[in-house]
């Protein structure tokens, strides 16, 4: 019982709504169809933590752990894409507007922006599946 505290399931849960909660924080501020892509590498995280809480008697401590890690990664990456997704996109705007020629080396840079998304998704399975 003691590898089984109660508050195992806690810190799993509180991985489920991390991955939602802080990648979903800057997003309102970014309106473009970028951010899209940043949802829908939050939602299946966040469904698979929140699938495998169990009960506090089959939950060990170390599992809840390592789901808010996983929660965490994936939350603070999808917080950092849309913040660069953010700024690029407003500095991208107001240069393309001067000169056209910008728009290409924009749409790169706010590629690159959503990549950190992906490596925060990327760390997050690979905890999931340890």
């Amino acid at each position: 019982m003691a590898e089984n505290p109660v508050y195992g399931p806690f810190f799993g849960v509180m991985g489920a709504a991390s991955a939602i909660i802080f990648s979903c924080k800057y997003e309102h501020k970014c309106m473009a169809n970028w951010c899209n892509t940043v949802r829908l590498m939050v939602k299946p995280t966040a469904v698979l933590i929140s699938g495998a809480v169990q009960e506090p008697v089959k939950y060990p401590a170390y599992k809840g752990f390592i789901h808010l890690g996983a929660g965490l990664a994936v939350g603070f990456s999808g917080l950092a894409a849309g913040f660069a997704i953010g700024i690029v996109g407003d500095a991208g705007v107001r240069g393309t507007a001067q000169q056209p020629r910008l728009f290409v080396g924009m749409i790169l840079i706010l590629i690159f922006a959503e990549v950190l998304g992906l490596y925060g998704l990327i760390v997050a399975i690979y905890l999931y599946t340890k």
